[in-house]
C-alpha cells in the first residue's frame, strides 16, 4: 500500500496589485503594446483614445457596416487592436471616421483602458455594476475602470472612472473618481443583488435597457453577480458569456451542447444559482471593504466549478449562439436558422 502522503493543492491567491498591473490573456495587446505606450495613463487621455477607436455598437444607433456588427464578439484585445490598425494605421488617439472604429461595448471601452493603464504598469481593473446616469430613473448593464492610485503618504486606494464620460456638464459627482457603494451612480452587480434579495430595489429597473424587460430583473442581475467575480479574478469576459444554468430555452443552445459533455456536471437549479450569488456577493461586497479574508475566498470560489475558464454558452447581439472554449480561445457558432 503506498502510504506516500499526497501534496495537498496549493490554495488559489486573490489577485494582487502586481497582478492587476500586468496584462491579462483579454488586456495583452499583443503586437500593438507600442501603440497602447503612447497613450497616456490618466483617465482623460484613456479614455478619449478609448472613445476614439471604440464606437459603441448600440448607443446613439450609429449606422455599422456589416463587418462592424461583427466586431462585438471579440472579446481579446489583441484582436480588437488587429481590427483598428487594419482600418487606420497611426497612434489610437487620432480621430476616426465611424467606418474605421472598431465596434463594441462598455466592456470594451474598459478593455482598452485596462490594456494601456497595466501597459505603464498601473494596477487596474474592471468593474461590473448598473450605471443610473444614462437614463434615470433606470440602471443598465455597464462596466467601468478602476485604477490604484497612491497619495504623497504612499497610502492608496482604488479610482473608480467611467472611460465613455467626460467633465463636461454636471452630473452631480466627479465623472473621473466617481463615488462608490450601494447608492452611488454606479453600484456593483453584487451591491444590486443583494438589495433586490433585501426587497429594497424594483428589480425591473436594472437591465440592458427599460424596451428590453426580457434582459434584465432578478435573474438577469444574478448572471452579473457571477460576471463581476470573473472581471475581478481578471478574466474580463464579455458581457454575453453565460455559464452556470446554460439557457437551453434559447434556439440552437440546446443542439449546440446536445454535441459535447457538459463537463460532467448537472445543471444547476435557480435555487442553487441564487444561493451561489448569495455567497459572491457577500464576498464581493466584503472584498471591497477591505476583508483580505473575504477576497481569499473569492479566489478559492473561482478556482473550483464556477470558474469561467473552461466553456460557456455565448449569446451575441447579433443573434448568433455559440459555444466559447475560454482557454482554447475559439467559439462554435450554431449554424443559422434556415
Amino acid at each position: 500500500m503506498d502510504t506516500t502522503a499526497r501534496a495537498a493543492a496549493p490554495t488559489p491567491a486573490a489577485p494582487t496589485l502586481d497582478d492587476y498591473a500586468r496584462h491579462s490573456a483579454y488586456s495583452d495587446p499583443g503586437p500593438h503594446g507600442d501603440l497602447l505606450r503612447a497613450v497616456a495613463p490618466t483617465p482623460a487621455a484613456t479614455g478619449a483614445a478609448a472613445c476614439r477607436t471604440i464606437v459603441h455598437y448600440r448607443a446613439g444607433r450609429p449606422a455599422l457596416t456589416d463587418a462592424q456588427r461583427a466586431d462585438i464578439d471579440q472579446r481579446w484585445l489583441a484582436t480588437i487592436l488587429d481590427t483598428a490598425v487594419a482600418r487606420q494605421t497611426g497612434g489610437l488617439d487620432a480621430p476616426r471616421d465611424l467606418s474605421r472604429q472598431v465596434a463594441g461595448c462598455c466592456r470594451d471601452h474598459t478593455l482598452f483602458s485596462l490594456g494601456v493603464l497595466r501597459e505603464h504598469g498601473v494596477p487596474a481593473r474592471s468593474r461590473i455594476g448598473f450605471a443610473g446616469y444614462f437614463e434615470p430613473p433606470f440602471f443598465h448593464d455597464h462596466v467601468v475602470v478602476e485604477h490604484w492610485a497612491q497619495d504623497g503618504a504612499g497610502a492608496g486606494r482604488w479610482v473608480r472612472w467611467d472611460p465613455e464620460l467626460t467633465p463636461e456638464g454636471d452630473r452631480g459627482f466627479d465623472v473621473r473618481d466617481m463615488p462608490t457603494g450601494p447608492d452611488s451612480p454606479f453600484p456593483t452587480a453584487a451591491e444590486v443583488w443583494r438589495a433586490i434579495r433585501a426587497g429594497e430595489v424594483d428589480p425591473a429597473s436594472y437591465g440592458v435597457d427599460p424596451g428590453m424587460p426580457h434582459l434584465g430583473g432578478k435573474d438577469f442581475v444574478r448572471g452579473y453577480v457571477l460576471l463581476e467575480l470573473a472581471h475581478r479574478m481578471r478574466d474580463e469576459v464579455l458581457l454575453w458569456d453565460v455559464w452556470g444554468g446554460t439557457p437551453d430555452d434559447v434556439p440552437g443552445v440546446a443542439e449546440l451542447w446536445a454535441q459535447e459533455a457538459r463537463d460532467g456536471a448537472d445543471e444547476p437549479s435557480s435555487d442553487e444559482l441564487d444561493a451561489l450569488a448569495d455567497e459572491v456577493a457577500a464576498l464581493l461586497v466584503a472584498a471591497d471593504a477591505g476583508d483580505s479574508a473575504a477576497e481569499s475566498a473569492l479566489a478559492e470560489r473561482y478556482a473550483g466549478r464556477w470558474a469561467a475558464r473552461g466553456r460557456v454558452t455565448t449569446l451575441s447581439p447579433t443573434g448568433r449562439v455559440g459555444i466559447t472554449d475560454l482557454a482554447g480561445r475559439t467559439t462554435r457558432w450554431a449554424a443559422a436558422p434556415a
